[in-house]
């Protein structure tokens, strides 16, 4: 008698060692990002450069598969996203508030902001990531990655094709950053320049990673943001210009920083509370769905394996566990200022102002990482709306209050507040960017959900050493006694200006108006063409292309316009779909490249004792600034073609 033919073991997902090695790259890429964020505002992603080092380390052990590599790469991942605390936290060493950053406070606010992530952006994932068409640029190119990796080894042409593609992409993208990083290419171009008595600017930074991006999210998104990058520099700026005295790059730096980006943040913040409109059908569909699984796991069926959140009851209960800890934090944050006046009532508002506006940012930052890519989604604009918020409700509360000291303890308050806000947005912007790499590689969401915890935990321990590191060692920009090294912090620096402006009753709300006019215009827009069918206008992108320096815009819709171009060619292909596939490749060796490269270089700058190694400087300066556009254009037309031979 023949016996019956037993079901597969399912790969093994969450493993000791994936924790481990997880764990480690987490600790590399947390203090990694720190510091680049805190001296440039920006953080690289961690997935991809995660999944890539890790198949490297694992592929020597018995029983490595891609569902393993995949939970190193979403644990590794809170490094590049947890890390972003830095745009608010340094703010209360800039107010005065803090001299250092407390080892356990700074650790729970990191920690328990991140829980709060996950859970939140658990029912989300149905409605964002298996029920949506979003195209979660960076969560498709993790997964070609590891796919790529995992399937080359088995001898298939198309996989090892597909393989030679991210690698000469890599090559590409190091390689270029290699030769800005030593001077011998310029890194940026920019230009300021009067038009009669106004002024505006033109650049671009000199980022493969950018071509990348904007190949991935497509057309519609490359020219939103090409909307709004010609509405902040050809339209808002030579307005707010004029008649203005002084050095015109003074001036563009001082109007783009103090007035562009708040309109920026108001066509934010509109558009994404229309986005949130939109998607709220959805959502609670999710919550349906994940409340139905719920009952059928209970009821005793057996759900498929990428169907299996954590159960919708953990995640309620794990949302009530945080809050005590959160009212504990706050209330000893708070000693000795006025919120002890009513402290019962004021920790309670702030709690519910937690919850409410904790599920909106999760909702809204996934969705935009679903649009534009984690890295890219400007999670500051949200945190912007968040202290607007948090100082709002202290102005209800207490007024605008005569006495310095009082108003600086509230505006302290709003911007920890902020900070808590922050760690979820942080997360949830992350989460469903993994939990799209798990759904194209086949993982089961609450092994990756747990890995994220685990991820989260990790990184908070981490982060508060190295910016207590990076304090003593460098200072921040406008704190008392910065040295000649100081740190920029330059989201801090808005984010505390701006609970200083409102609590202390000086802030400019008609720019924020203003900016919320023109994402009423844009959405009203965005509407009729999708009536008619034509290209959409996502809102939100326009006001990424407004809020955001031209130097990170400029290249994602030309990054765009390459990858429609491609597409199109790709489509008339022997094989279409691998064609196509392989351009997806291509740009993700672009952002594997940059990416490594970017953790490479911070560990040198380090070894350094944070000084950044001057390369050739100044001795070719001129020439780098023209070889620089040259040889950009020159290695994306070679990899393009390359990529298209590859793909006969």
């Amino acid at each position: 008698m023949a016996l019956a033919p037993q079901p597969a073991r399912p790969l093994a997902e969450l493993t000791l060692r994936g924790i481990v090695l997880g764990a480690l790259i987490t600790i590399l890429f947390t203090a990694a990002n720190v510091y680049l964020g805190l001296k440039i505002g920006l953080t690289f992603a961690t997935s991809i450069p995660a999944a890539v080092i890790s198949m490297a380390i694992l592929r020597f052990f018995k029983g490595a598969n891609i569902l393993e590599n995949n939970i190193v790469q979403t644990i590794a991942s809170a490094a590049g996203t947890l890390a972003a605390i830095i745009f608010v936290l340094p703010g209360l060493i800039l107010v005065g508030w803090w001299q250092g950053f407390p080892f356990w406070t700074t650790a729970f606010v990191c920690a328990l902001g991140g829980v709060l992530g996950v859970m939140f952006s658990v029912p989300l994932r149905r409605a964002l990531v298996t029920g949506s068409d979003l195209p979660y640029p960076e969560g498709v190119a993790a997964a070609e990655v590891l796919k790529v990796g995992t399937e080359s080894s088995d001898g298939d042409t198309e996989n090892a094709r597909g393989l030679r593609v991210i690698v000469l992409g890599s090559l590409v993208s190091a390689g270029f950053a290699l030769l800005a990083a030593a001077k011998l290419a310029a890194a940026e171009a920019a230009k300021n320049f009067k038009i009669g008595a106004s002024a505006t600017g033109v650049s671009a930074s000199y980022s493969m990673a950018l071509i990348g991006v904007g190949h991935l999210v497509g057309i519609s998104v490359g020219a939103a943001m090409f909307v709004g990058m010609l509405i902040a520099w050809a339209g808002m700026m030579p307005y707010l210009t004029a008649g203005l005295p002084g050095d015109v790059d003074t001036i563009v730096g001082t109007v783009f920083r103090s007035d562009v980006r708040f309109i920026g943040a108001g066509t934010i913040g509109i558009a994404a509370l229309w986005s949130l409109v939109r998607i709220l059908g959805p959502i609670v569909g999710g919550i349906r769905s994940a409340l139905a699984a719920s009952r059928a796991r209970a009821g005793g069926s057996e759900l498929e394996l990428t169907e299996r959140d954590l159960p919708i009851g953990i995640v309620g209960l794990s949302v009530l566990l945080t809050l005590p800890p959160i009212a504990w934090l706050l209330y000893s944050f708070s000693a000795g200022g006025p919120v002890h006046e009513s402290p019962v009532a004021v920790i309670a508002g702030t709690l519910i102002y937690i919850l409410v506006i904790g599920v909106l940012i999760a909702a809204v930052c996934g969705y935009m990482a679903g649009l534009i890519g984690a890295s890219n989604s400007p999670v500051s604009g949200v945190g912007i709306l968040a202290v607007l918020g948090a100082s709002l409700l202290l102005v209800a509360v207490f007024g605008h209050d005569t006495d310095p000291a009082r108003t600086n303890a509230l505006i302290a308050y709003a911007l920890f507040t902020t900070a808590i806000i922050f760690s979820i947005a942080t997360i949830s912007n992350d989460n469903l960017q993994d939990l799209k790499t798990g759904q194209l590689v086949g993982a089961t969401p609450w092994k990756q959900q747990v890995a994220l915890i685990l991820g989260v935990l990790f990184g908070s321990l981490v982060i508060p050493l190295v910016l207590n590191l990076l304090k003593e060692s460098f200072g921040f920009v406008g704190m008392p006694g910065a040295g000649p090294n100081a740190l920029s912090a330059p989201q801090a620096a808005l984010i505390s200006s701006l609970a200083k402006g409102v609590l202390g009753g000086d802030l400019n709300w008609n720019l924020i108006g203003a900016g919320a006019l023109i994402g009423a215009i844009v959405i009203a827009v965005d509407e009729l063409l999708g009536r008619t069918g034509k290209l959409r206008m996502p809102p939100l992108a326009v006001g990424m292309g407004i809020y955001l320096p031209m130097s990170l815009t400029l290249l994602i819709p030309i990054g765009a316009l390459i990858g429609h171009w491609y597409e199109r060619r790709a489509a008339r292909a022997s094989n279409p779909e691998f064609a196509q596939r392989m351009g997806v490749l291509a740009a993700t060796g672009l952002i594997v490249g940059e990416s490594l490269f970017g953790v490479g270089f911070a560990g040198v700058i380090a070894a350094r004792g944070g000084q950044v190694p001057e390369g050739f400087g100044d001795s070719v300066a001129q020439w780098a600034e023209l070889a620089a556009p040259t040889v950009f254009v020159a290695l994306i037309v070679w990899l393009y073609r390359q990529t298209t031979a590859l793909a006969k």
